[in-house]
């Protein structure tokens, strides 16, 4: 008789630290579902599930693309049509010292490779705090220790510069910026990207720029790229088309790695060896990107509109409920207001979705200072579903804590 293998097969320990908020709660959703409420989506930054469509013209290039054929491995770094239309894009953003380009299985990809490359046992990168959980994933991937530095919310979330330099060890190699930032919707100044710059400068540090949300702005300016800025410290920019253009689910984002060729140089050839070891992002996709950037932007005039709508409705309930206040976000689509209440935020949250049926995130899935308590909004929601999730979010408050 065989053998029966009856010892447990468990996960690496190094995963215990790896979580993601925003996905974690459809847990708790799908239990209201169940009982057949439905609930209101707060949570998840698709624009896609809301009153957003992809480009038309995009989904034409994608499906020219595979009845052409394009449906085999692609070049490890991208199709050469993909990458010259990057390289534009980055000179139109006055981006002067590019040094190589490449194309990823979206944005978070190349956050996967970048870092990858990067980090060795031991060594640190400063993240933001809140940020995107996909870093700290990451990095509890790669065994590395979170070090986080604070961005202030009483300075419309900008990054406290003094905390940066407090946390700078022996063994820090980069900084993580998120510009426009998920999830408090700030947007960086180009006085505030000078000084991290010269931080980098003085500290022989690289910055890895999370630019998704580049056009995505709200008030009508611009938003202004690192690597424009310091031309000559090594940045890596993340950039994609899953929000700017509306395609997340193709999966398709890019890095734009900028500096001194020297100095980047052997950080590129550990980069390639990474892409080729993946073999390729997706084939037919990368035929959109040449039309994305190049092409009409007329749709950004619409979703920028609707998004200012919104964000203008967000703000204006948010700073009227009881126990809460928000600042006003400059670019993508989410809103981080403040909770002024004795329990944790997860409580707040988990006890929303199970008696209003609105889901939103808790602030600590993205960090916080300690002793504040936050959440995060998506404001994708047509303003008729935003009106009502508000309304259940101030009923809920009144009741719970008034």
């Amino acid at each position: 008789m065989p053998l029966t293998q009856t010892r447990e097969i468990t996960a690496a320990t190094r995963l215990e630290n790896v979580r993601y908020a925003i996905r974690d709660l459809a847990v708790i959703a799908d239990q209201v579902i169940a009982k057949g409420h439905k609930v209101l989506p707060l949570n998840v930054g698709d624009p896609n599930i809301f009153d957003f469509q992809t480009p038309a013209h995009l989904i034409e290039a994608v499906h020219r693309a595979m009845r052409d054929g394009k449906n085999g491995y692609a070049p490890s770094a991208g199709v050469p049509e993909a990458l010259e239309a990057i390289r534009g894009e980055a000179a139109r953003r006055g981006m002067t010292s590019v040094q190589d380009v490449f194309v990823t299985a979206g944005a978070s990809e190349s956050v996967d490779i970048c870092l990858t490359s990067l980090l060795n046992p031991g060594d640190d990168l400063l993240t933001p705090c809140p940020d995107y959980p996909l870093y700290s994933a990451v990095l509890s991937k790669l065994g590395i220790g979170l070090n986080t530095y604070y961005l202030n919310e009483a300075d419309a979330w900008q990054p406290e510069l003094e905390d940066i330099k407090r946390k700078i060890t022996p063994r820090t190699r980069g900084i993580v910026l998120i510009n426009p930032n998920n999830p408090t919707g700030s947007v960086c100044s180009r006085n505030m990207l000078e000084q991290i710059a010269e931080i980098a400068r003085q500290h022989n540090l690289i910055i890895f720029s999370d630019e998704i949300y580049d056009k995505l702005m709200l008030d009508g300016d611009e938003c202004i790229s690192m690597a424009a800025v310091a031309p000559d410290v090594p940045v890596v920019t993340f950039g994609g088309i899953s929000k700017n253009y509306l395609a997340p689910g193709w999966r398709l984002g890019w890095s734009i790695v900028s500096g001194e060729a020297a100095t980047v140089k052997p950080y590129i050839n550990g980069v390639h060896k990474l892409l080729r070891s993946r073999l390729s992002a997706n084939h037919p996709e990368q035929y959109a990107v040449k039309l994305a950037l190049e092409g009409s932007q007329d749709h950004l005039i619409e979703v920028c509109r609707k998004l200012r709508s919104r964000r203008d409705i967000t703000m204006k309930r948010c700073n009227s409920i009881p126990h809460m206040s928000c600042v006003s976000p400059r670019g993508a689509f989410y809103a981080y207001p403040r909770l002024d209440i004795a329990e944790e935020d997860e409580v707040f949250v988990k006890e929303l979705i199970l008696q209003k049926h609105v889901m939103v995130v808790h602030g600590s899935g993205f960090g916080q200072k300690p002793g504040s308590k936050h959440f995060r909004i998506v404001f994708l929601p047509d303003e008729a579903t935003l009106t009502k999730a508000y309304d259940a979010i101030e009923e809920f408050v009144r009741e719970r804590y008034s």
